[in-house]
């Protein structure tokens, strides 16, 4: 079977998927708005309050099925990158490339896609998305070269925007308000539970099976959200909702996020350096494209982003505190992978399963942080949540190369019990905050958000880590007793140690070569111990964001509520 199907056919065939799906089963359409106007409402037999269709927590489970491959997908390819990198002969540059183009292809789509949602209906562009996804993840499984997993990858990364706002959309439109933060939680704790089980999973396909299995795994959970979405899933429209595209607006966001994510991804001193020409001139098209695109929002008359969301200082908080939250869990975790594996000798899986308690930290505890946001609001979760998270990454700076198993998991469970109530209740002050119509730009936001946060986290963290290496690696090889190293030397042994792997070239002797290791070992903790710190003063930030936040004004009763 080949894999050369070109793209405007692939999204054509994927369409005709969905609409023969769609036809399979009636389709109901009410308006969330109570006020006669929208799509009139269909047969008693499939309004809420009778049968399987438009039931909220049935609607929650179709779409955190779908929602768990597209979280997935963000840790579970990591570990196959060295088998694939392998098999297909690819440079390193290339592989980066499947990392990237996924990652560049989400964020510079997420809020375009809620719009989408918004409007042609968020179960429509679900089932899309959810298509779409599962088959360009089958595309991949079936490549035979870098450029078309890469290309494919582009793909995921598209019809990932698509799903991700709504699936949020829908949550929003079927559960009442006073169950709307449970609802959320129970979705955060399947993608943390997806992203933090990823690399384990990963590592047993890959080490068992093979590479492609790690893409062949989405197409039967496809299959089986696109099933109970064709039979689940209740499109709500709102009658406000908008009837026409801003494609200029779109254009602008789209190539400013895609400068300022392009330059945090190129930032890192191995790739152009943060004083690089290139990387000023990206981050200089990216924040006049920002301005241009808020001048622009103040003229057309049916906008992508209302720049009147806005004026709600407790969305606008919720932003900010999404964007500084992935801050300091991604950029902090990206580097106790590194630990974990290259400083004390673990396999992929065994990393995995020491990162295990914050991965049951957030699944316990996103569910008990809705009910106590519903319970107490947002505020005191958030700014505990924040707080557990600052002395988490505290802990996480006194990490020595010894420490044992006992110490790490007390840290890593107290960071996902912080994150919990963020990531819960975060998303609800967003999504909460914005009119039913804006839902999925809402959702969109918040996605984009956790997404630019992550990047500028592992960009700002990594050039942390970068100096502190390079500040003290020359003194600690001297004071062990090395040989001097040449410039160009230097420059490759801190690349090295910056990932915690000891330069020592081969048929160093025994002796020499444990020196190295010390050196490299100790100088990678000392830089990791400055970016947790530096985390940590993030997530402190956070906290005061947080009492900026409050409930959802516009979280009123969704059209499920008498199925609850």
């Amino acid at each position: 079977m080949s894999c050369q199907l070109p793209t405007s056919e692939l999204v054509c065939q994927l369409s005709v998927a969905v609409i023969s799906l769609e036809r399979m089963t009636s389709q109901t359409t009410i308006d969330t708005t109570g006020s006669g106007g929208g799509t009139p409402a269909a047969p008693s037999d499939a309004t809420p309050g009778k049968g399987l269709r438009g039931h909220p927590w049935l609607t929650l489970i179709t779409v955190a099925v779908g929602v768990m491959m597209v979280a997935l997908d963000g840790t579970i390819v990591a570990i196959a990158n060295p088998a694939i990198q392998k098999d297909l002969g690819a440079t390193f540059a290339e592989v980066q490339w499947i990392t990237n183009g996924y990652f560049l292809a989400l964020a510079v789509s997420l809020i375009t896609a809620g719009k989408l949602g918004d409007r042609f209906g968020h179960r429509q562009t679900f089932l899309i998305g959810v298509v779409g996804f599962a088959a360009a993840s089958g595309a991949i499984g079936l490549s035979d070269s870098i450029a078309f997993v890469v290309i494919f990858r582009v793909l995921q990364g598209l019809f990932g925007a698509l799903l991700m706002p709504a699936a949020l959309g829908l949550l929003r439109a079927t559960f009442p308000a006073e169950k709307l933060n449970m609802a959320i939680g129970i979705w955060g704790m399947v993608i943390g539970a997806s992203t933090a089980g990823g690399p384990i999973l990963g590592g047993v396909l890959v080490e068992h099976v093979n590479w492609q299995s790690v893409f062949f795994i989405n197409v039967p959970v496809g299959v089986l959200a696109v099933v109970l979405g064709v039979w689940i899933l209740l499109d709500h429209r709102a009658e406000n909702a908008p009837r026409s595209f801003d494609i200029l607006g779109i254009a602008l966001l789209s190539t400013s996020v895609f400068c300022l994510v392009w330059a945090l991804i190129k930032a890192p001193p191995s790739e152009w350096g943060w004083g690089d020409a290139k990387t000023l001139a990206f981050l200089g098209v990216s924040v006049l494209g920002f301005a241009l695109f808020a001048f622009w929002e103040t003229k057309v008359k049916e906008p992508l982003i209302p720049l009147a969301l806005f004026r709600s200082v407790a969305l606008s908080a919720g932003v900010v505190l999404m964007v500084l939250m992935a801050i300091a869990f991604m950029g902090g975790l990206f580097f106790v992978t590194f630990y974990l594996q290259n400083v004390h000798g673990m396999s992929p899986i065994d990393a995995g399963l020491h990162l295990l308690p914050l991965t049951g930290m957030m699944i316990v505890g996103s569910p008990l942080a809705g009910a106590m946001i519903t319970k107490f609001g947002p505020r005191v979760p958030l700014a505990g949540g924040m707080a557990l998270t600052a002395i988490a990454m505290y802990g996480m700076s006194t990490l020595e190369t010894d420490t044992g198993s006992g110490l790490m998991s007390l840290w890593f469970a107290l960071l996902g019990l912080g994150l919990a109530p963020v990531m819960v209740g975060a998303t609800e002050v967003i999504v909460g905050n914005a009119p039913m119509e804006l839902s999925g730009v809402a959702g969109g936001l918040q996605q984009a958000a956790m997404q630019i946060g992550g990047s500028l986290g592992t960009a700002v963290l990594g050039a942390v880590m970068a100096s502190k290496v390079n500040s003290d690696l020359a003194d600690n090889w001297t004071k062990a007793g090395l040989p001097p190293l040449t410039p160009e030397q230097e420059h490759q042994a801190s690349e090295a140690v910056q990932v915690g792997v000891p330069p020592v070239a081969p048929g160093t002797p025994d002796a020499v070569a444990a020196k190295i290791t010390g050196v490299a070992h100790d100088t990678f903790i000392s830089g990791m111990s400055a970016a947790s710190l530096v985390a940590a003063g993030v997530a402190v930030v956070a906290v005061l964001v947080a009492f900026l936040t409050k409930r959802g004004e516009n979280a009123g009763a969704g059209a499920g509520a008498a199925h609850i």
